[in-house]
C-alpha cells in the first residue's frame, strides 16, 4: 500500500462508498460498460503493451485491457481496499492472469519510471486533490510518447441520471451537486481546463471528445431509484432529512425514472468526455504553473463536439483554473 495524499477520498472509498461499489460491481458495470470500447480503442492497446489503469475500482477495465495486451500486462491502481479485493477475485475467476492490482494514491505512488505504454481510466481521474501532481506522476510512469486515455463526466444537464436526481431539488438538499469544476466527479467537466492541466503536467497532442452511452440502472423504476439512493451520494442526501422526507424522495425519484423503463430495464443515457494525450517524447514530464490571466483564445479552441490543442499552443498561454 502506498502513501495516501488524498486522505478524504481514501477514507470515503475505504468506507461505505467502496464497500457499496464492491458488492454492486455487476450493477455499476451495467451502468458504465458502454464506455469501455471507446476508452480501450482510444488507448490503442497492442498485444505486448504494459497498461496502467488509474482509479480501477473493481477492475473491469483493467481486465479488459489485460485481455487486449495478451502478451503484456495491466496494472490497476485504486485507493479502495474493498474494491481491489473484488477486482483480484474477479480476475482470478475469469482466468485473467496478466492483470494485477495495487492500492495507492496516483498523486504519490512510486511508479517505476517509463515502464507503461498506456494509461487509462474510466471515471477515476476526477478525484485528485492535486490534479497537476497526479497527472505528472502518471506521466513519469509512461514511456516517452506513451498514451493517455480516460473517460470523465461531461456537464450534468447532458446526463439523464443526474437530471432524475435534480428533480428532487425541492425535497433533498442537493446544494452544488453537479456544478462544473466542483470537487469529485465533475472536476473535469470543462474541456479547456482539462487541456490546460494536461499541458502543465507534461502531456501534448491532447484532445477531448464527447461520447455517449446508455446504461442499465435497474430492472424497473423502483429498483433503479433504490440503487441510486443507496449509493454514497444518495445516502448522504437522505441522511440530512427526516424519514418521512426520505420516503417522499424515493417516491419522487421512482416517478421521475418511470418514463425510462423499457424491456425489463431502466436505460439512462450518460454523456462523458473521452480525453486523449501523449507524454512528451524528448524531455521528461514537468509541472508548469498555470497562469491565471492573459489566456490566448487561440490556445484552446472549442469545437461543437471536440476540443483539441497541442502542448506547445496550450502551454504558451494556458487557461486559468477557474
Amino acid at each position: 500500500m502506498g502513501q495516501f495524499i488524498n486522505t478524504a477520498q481514501a477514507e470515503a472509498w475505504n468506507g461505505y462508498e467502496g464497500e457499496q461499489w464492491a458488492r454492486s460491481q455487476e450493477r455499476w458495470d451495467a451502468v458504465n460498460d458502454g464506455f469501455n470500447q471507446p476508452l480501450l480503442d482510444a488507448a490503442a492497446i497492442s498485444a505486448t503493451d504494459h497498461v496502467l489503469d488509474i482509479g480501477c475500482g473493481a477492475g473491469r477495465t483493467t481486465r479488459l485491457a489485460a485481455q487486449r495486451a495478451g502478451e503484456g500486462r495491466a496494472l490497476g491502481l485504486d485507493l479502495s481496499g474493498p474494491m481491489l479485493e473484488r477486482a483480484g477475485a474477479s480476475a482470478e475467476r475469469e482466468g485473467v492472469r496478466n492483470a494485477s492490482f495495487v492500492q495507492g494514491d496516483a498523486q504519490a505512488h512510486p511508479f517505476e519510471p517509463e515502464v507503461f505504454d498506456a494509461a487509462i481510466s474510466r471515471y477515476g481521474m476526477t478525484f485528485f486533490a492535486d490534479p497537476v501532481a497526479a497527472f505528472a506522476n502518471i506521466g513519469r510512469a509512461l514511456r516517452p510518447r506513451g498514451r493517455l486515455a480516460f473517460i470523465c463526466a461531461a456537464e450534468a444537464e447532458a446526463n439523464e441520471w443526474l437530471q432524475a436526481l435534480a428533480s428532487l431539488k425541492e425535497i433533498l438538499p442537493l446544494g452544488g451537486f453537479g456544478v462544473p469544476g466542483g470537487p469529485g466527479m465533475f472536476s473535469l467537466t470543462d474541456p479547456d481546463h482539462t487541456l490546460a492541466l494536461l499541458a502543465s503536467a507534461g502531456f501534448e497532442n491532447a484532445r477531448v471528445e464527447r461520447v455517449e452511452a446508455a446504461g442499465n440502472w435497474g430492472k424497473d423504476a423502483e429498483d433503479a431509484a433504490a440503487f441510486l439512493l443507496d449509493s454514497g451520494p444518495g445516502r448522504h442526501l437522505l441522511g440530512q432529512v427526516a424519514p418521512a422526507t426520505q420516503e417522499q424522495a424515493r417516491r419522487a425519484l421512482t416517478d421521475a425514472l418511470r418514463p425510462y423503463e423499457e424491456a425489463g430495464a431502466v436505460w439512462l443515457r450518460s454523456s462523458s468526455w473521452l480525453v486523449t494525450a501523449v507524454r512528451e517524447g524528448r524531455r521528461d514530464a514537468r509541472i508548469m504553473p498555470l497562469l491565471t490571466h492573459g489566456a490566448d483564445a487561440a490556445s484552446l479552441r472549442p469545437h461543437t463536439a471536440r476540443h483539441a490543442a497541442t502542448a506547445e499552443s496550450t502551454a504558451s498561454s494556458p487557461k486559468s483554473r477557474g
